[in-house]
């Protein structure tokens, strides 16, 4: 299933008081206007599921009609596309990852804030050989991988722990993830880097042997939910309503209820597996189930350190933005005001606002 891949991209793109304080100190001068209707696109990934469940039950409009506006969501087959869309204007909101969010919106020049830090995969994508061996074991063989995707800076952040690089590989083999387990079942390919639930199928291939996975690197391949920075700033009602939606699923999917099942299951179906896929997926997602626990991770010290590797790992590939001159092209802003990158083009905001308003029950 297509997730989390943007080299289509590449040719796709040549408040009140206190809380209105908060955002203006974060956030451009609004230039978007007050409006009422509000469209959020998402695709087919663990962590992303809620979506479509808070669209489908009803909690998205309960919400929505609680601060007097619609909220439509939007599931998008095609993950890239979906990003594409959000920075042509065609929705308020995306599903991405901080990865995608920086090379593709962001670099592309449209202000974007990560209204929701939902998780980090902790183990959904992996680096896996046939047979016997150890990351130094890639050293002059071909990898399959869907390139440029975050299969791609795995593999690079494997390779940089043993002191490899790609050069000191055969090769990367451009792989589509639809095509990835058929590759993997012939003589020719040695070596994947995918994501689940294709990882969890080729590990039951007898000989397949995890190298690296996300756990490695826990907390740099995150998933979020991103919004035009403009239109929060203009329609606080807006990331009001979408975060109180999205922590009543997380209240509710996390119970070990009937209801929380049934929550989970929905969602699993909608994936194209069942309960106990869906939960062997969450099992490797570290999903912030809890407002304060997003709210201390995205202040956390570590996540500017992730944002400077993200963006040295997007210029080194040449898709930092059109004409970027360094991976400091695009500024990425931080909760306590820091910014890595350029100050002057600030284009990527984790504004933890709304998720510490969850949290405080302020919803």
């Amino acid at each position: 299933m297509p997730h989390r891949d943007f080299t289509a991209a590449l040719r796709g793109l040549a408040f009140g008081g206190a809380l209105g304080a908060a955002l203006l100190s974060n956030a451009p001068a609004a230039l978007a206007q007050e409006k009422t209707e509000f469209r959020l696109a998402w695709s087919i990934y663990v962590g992303w599921m809620p979506w479509g469940y808070i669209e489908d039950s009803g909690i998205m409009d309960r919400w929505a009609e609680r601060y007097g506006i619609d909220v439509e969501i939007v599931q998008i087959n095609d993950y890239v596309e979906s990003i594409n869309q959000y920075a042509a204007g065609a929705f308020d909101g995306v599903s991405a990852t901080n990865m995608d969010t920086l090379s593709i919106p962001s670099g592309g020049g449209v202000d974007t804030t990560a209204l929701i830090v939902g998780d980090y995969s902790n183990g959904n994508d992996a680096v896996i050989l046939k047979g016997e061996g150890d990351l130094t074991s890639l050293a002059g063989k071909k990898v399959n991988l869907v390139e440029l995707s975050v299969s791609h800076y795995l593999l690079a952040r494997g390779l940089d722990s043993v002191g490899l690089s790609e050069r000191d590989l055969g090769g990367v083999v451009n792989t589509s993830d639809a095509d990835m387990i058929a590759a993997y079942a012939t003589d020719d390919v040695e070596a994947v880097v995918t994501w689940n639930p294709l990882v969890s199928a080729i590990l039951e291939t007898p000989g397949a042997n995890k190298l690296f996975d996300s756990s490695d690197i826990p907390g740099e391949i995150i998933d979020l939910l991103v919004v035009n920075t403009e239109t929060l700033a203009a329609n606080p009602a807006f990331g009001k309503a979408v975060t109180g939606a999205w922590y009543e699923a997380m209240a509710l999917m996390s119970s070990d209820t009937e209801e929380g099942r049934a929550a989970r299951t929905a969602m699993g179906e909608a994936s194209g597996t069942d309960l106990p896929g869906y939960d062997a997926q969450l099992a490797s997602t570290a999903m912030f189930y809890d407002p304060a626990e997003a709210v201390a991770f995205t202040q956390s010290a570590e996540l500017p350190r992730t944002m400077v590797e993200v963006a040295e790992f997007l210029f080194d590939k040449g898709i930092l933005g059109e004409g970027a001159p360094s991976a400091d092209f695009v500024g990425v802003a931080y909760p306590d005001g820091s910014v890595t990158g350029d100050p002057g083009n600030v284009k990527f905001r984790f504004d933890t606002t709304y998720m510490q308003m969850a949290a405080d029950g302020a919803l």
